[in-house]
């Protein structure tokens, strides 16, 4: 399960450094290759976007756990939180995908493109400030940051890799138990830069963060009371 978690973020971390896809099982194995197919894609037309930034730095296909860049710790927290939060946010994205072919619920329907909506305009603005502020470097994506790893721990578990075989309600409910726990690792990652970060719109940034994914937190946990009836 942690190669299926690998296969997703490895198309997270190319992202990140340009700028969250579907179905598993027997019929899923068919879906993740075409998921690492789109994800090489991607990876290939953006590879310029960040100079001499790697692609796929920390993020090896098949290995047997998501690993931290090289000296990432070493970076600027700054660095650090923007190269995270947009492997984080790949992650979100891929998941809420997901919602849009599996779904027959219009509400959690609407609610996942709001995630994606959302959360492609933050990674667009965290890929223009690290352009701004550290063009050239090399990736800094810290799993070991607060919220991060644990956040992640919910994609590489047999709930990711039975998601085919639901449907209906149980889909739903599944997914709102993935997606739930992801949210408030991003919350954890963002309380602590608004102590840590350096610049002013990171702390900004972190803040609203906080208050957008805390309240869809609430409402996933009202659906799952209500839905679990």
């Amino acid at each position: 399960m942690k190669i299926l978690m690998i296969s997703l973020l490895a198309g997270s971390a190319a992202l990140a450094f340009a700028g969250c896809g579907p179905s598993m099982g027997n019929s899923g194995s068919a879906n993740h290759d075409s998921m690492m197919n789109n994800t090489n894609s991607h990876m290939n037309s953006n590879s310029s976007d960040h100079g001499s930034m790697p692609m796929n730095d920390g993020m090896q296909m098949g290995h047997s756990a998501m690993e931290s860049s090289p000296d990432a710790a070493k970076q600027p927290y700054d660095l650090q939180f923007i190269d995270t939060m947009v492997v984080h946010h790949q992650g979100a994205i891929q998941m809420a995908e997901m919602v849009l072919t599996r779904s027959a619920n219009d509400d959690l329907k609407n609610f996942a493109q709001k995630i994606i909506d959302d959360q492609t305009k933050e990674i667009s603005t965290l890929k223009t400030w690290r352009e701004k502020w550290y063009s050239g470097t090399p990736a800094a994506i810290n799993m070991e940051m607060s919220g991060m790893k644990d956040s992640m721990k919910v994609m590489m578990g047999d709930e990711m890799k039975q998601m085919d075989s639901f449907s209906g309600a149980e889909f739903d409910i599944r997914f709102i138990d993935m997606m739930t726990p992801h949210h408030e690792g991003a919350v954890i990652m963002s309380k602590e830069a608004l102590t840590s970060a350096e610049h002013p719109e990171l702390k900004s940034f972190a803040a609203q963060v906080i208050k957008e994914q805390e309240s869809e937190i609430k409402k996933m946990k009202d659906w799952r009371t209500k839905w679990s009836k």
